[in-house]
């Protein structure tokens, strides 16, 4: 059993070499080790089911590992603040925001499951800060835990090693499904010495975070394929396809996590980048404003309006509302990295490289702002003289943006930072039903299939919905559990 558990942590932290070609017969097998690929080794392995975890890269957690909060309803927290929200109508919103193309008894399941995997997460150690929401008037749904994503990846991968003997293989990515009489049987795996690992299974769960690292099926699935992709890398729908193969359905294609614009490639933290992430002026190429700014707070209706005009802008303001946001704070907080109110103090020593790679311009006039920037400097002085006149008279008579965000465009020198319509990865593939077993476009559940995260879609209707505040790694957290659950109950693994 030492040898076992020694064995088991070496998984947890490297590679584990083989000589040849490798088989291992196991329970479950989970197909990547993000944030829902690690809640469901857990899940499994305390339910008392043998699991064997593969991984591409090197270490677990994937982009769950930046991930500030997760949604949840009806939980100690809310009730501590307050807060009185129920389950009934988190449902009734999550479908309605939808316009009902979600998966109702899906959506129905995750909510359901939410406080209680809360709970679970404290149980297992993991601990939370605060309650809050992510935007202006938003829901009191996203529990912010300590450690970012990273914390409780890693607390519960070694948790899930050293108490339950779940066994993860890093840098041996999936390559298909082992079938065996027509029916799924395990995976088949390469490690990072081109060895071959059979892993033998009664069930198989898919977790491998979508596609956004897969150009073909961005523009073959999406309505915008060219989004910034933050931290997207690997993600190349090997999972989606696997599920496919054995004949499961698709669902959800089309939707993207979106999230707010910015300048491509650029860390949230960036104070220039933060800059371009407010409800300033915002300028097509050309130098016309387009929306009303206020939508930078629902992240799928300012990447929508992004997305119609080309996906590229320019936001633009002027030196006093830098000295604002210097000194004053922001008003639009981008998560809980850079608050509302935070003071953008690192401003001046991020811009000269930002001003390098060129998608931040400074000018000492607008004639000067258009020549650098591309815009018409006919359209740029139009806009800037409409937005100034809906600050004078306290109402935008354009896009009736609330007079509050509106901040005149008067004092010089100018700045404007090129945005471009952004997302955290795509959000659906795979078709599943309420227990999260991989189903048929008629709906016909494959036998030993599961599926869980970002490969998964129903959760989502037309859009990402940034209603319910920590959504996707609810959607992660919870799916993956239930999933788990489901393997074991339906191949009567009893609990040890």
């Amino acid at each position: 059993m030492k040898k076992l558990l020694a064995v088991a942590v070496l998984a947890t932290f490297s590679t584990m070499p083989y000589a040849a070609d490798r088989v291992l017969n196991t329970d479950i097998v989970i197909v990547g080790q993000g944030a829902a690929g690690t809640a469901a080794a857990l899940a499994a392995g305390e339910l008392g089911a043998k699991v064997v975890g593969l991984e591409k890269k090197g270490i677990a957690g994937g982009t769950g590992n930046f991930s500030e909060g997760i949604f949840a309803v009806g939980t100690k927290m809310q009730r501590d603040y307050y807060i009185p929200l129920t389950k009934d109508e988190t449902f009734k919103k999550i479908m309605n925001y939808g316009h009902w193309r979600s998966n109702a008894r899906l959506v129905r399941a995750i909510v359901d499951k939410s406080a209680d995997t809360v709970d679970w997460m404290i149980k297992n150690g993991v601990k939370f800060e605060k309650l809050t929401t992510n935007y202006p008037g938003g829901l009191y749904t996203w529990h912010i835990y300590e450690g970012r994503g990273a914390g409780w990846i890693n607390l519960f991968q070694k948790k899930a090693t050293k108490d339950y003997g779940v066994q993860v293989l890093f840098n041996t990515p999936a390559e298909k499904l082992l079938m065996k009489d027509g029916k799924v049987a395990g995976v088949i795996a390469k490690d990072k010495d081109g060895n071959k690992v059979t892993v033998n299974a009664k069930a198989v769960i898919i977790a491998t975070g979508g596609f956004a690292d897969n150009p073909e099926m961005m523009k073959k699935y999406t309505r915008f394929p060219n989004t910034d992709g933050l931290a997207q890398s690997g993600k190349n729908g090997v999972g989606i396809q696997m599920a496919w193969s054995a004949g499961g359905g698709k669902e959800g294609l089309d939707v993207q996590q979106s999230y707010r614009p910015g300048p491509r490639g650029v860390g949230t933290t960036n104070h220039v980048s933060a800059t371009a992430k407010q409800p300033h002026l915002w300028l097509t190429p050309g130098g016309d404003r387009f929306c009303d700014e206020t939508i930078m707070g629902d992240w799928p209706a300012a990447g929508n309006a992004l997305e119609r005009i080309g996906g590229q802008m320019w936001v633009v303001y002027d030196n006093k509302n830098l000295n604002s946001m210097k000194h004053d704070g922001i008003v639009q907080g981008v998560g809980v990295m850079v608050p509302i109110g935070a003071k953008l103090t690192n401003f001046d020593k991020e811009w000269p490289e930002a001003e390098k790679a060129g998608w931040a311009i400074k000018a000492k006039t607008l004639d000067e702002l258009a020549k650098k920037t591309g815009m018409d400097p006919v359209k740029l002085k139009a806009s800037v003289e409409q937005y100034n006149r809906a600050a004078e008279v306290r109402h935008d008579a354009l896009f009736a943006k609330d007079p509050q965000y509106i901040f005149p465009v008067k004092e010089g020198p100018y700045y404007a930072i090129k945005s471009v319509a952004s997302s955290l990865g795509t959000l659906g593939g795979i078709k599943v039903n309420d227990r999260l077993q991989v189903v048929t476009d008629k709906d016909e559940v494959i036998p030993n299939l599961y599926a869980a995260g970002s490969d998964v879609g129903g959760m989502y209707g037309d859009s990402y919905d940034l209603l319910m505040a920590g959504s996707t790694i609810g959607f992660a957290v919870n799916s993956a559990r239930i999933a788990a659950e489901s393997a074991v109950k339906d191949h009567n693994i009893n609990k040890k």
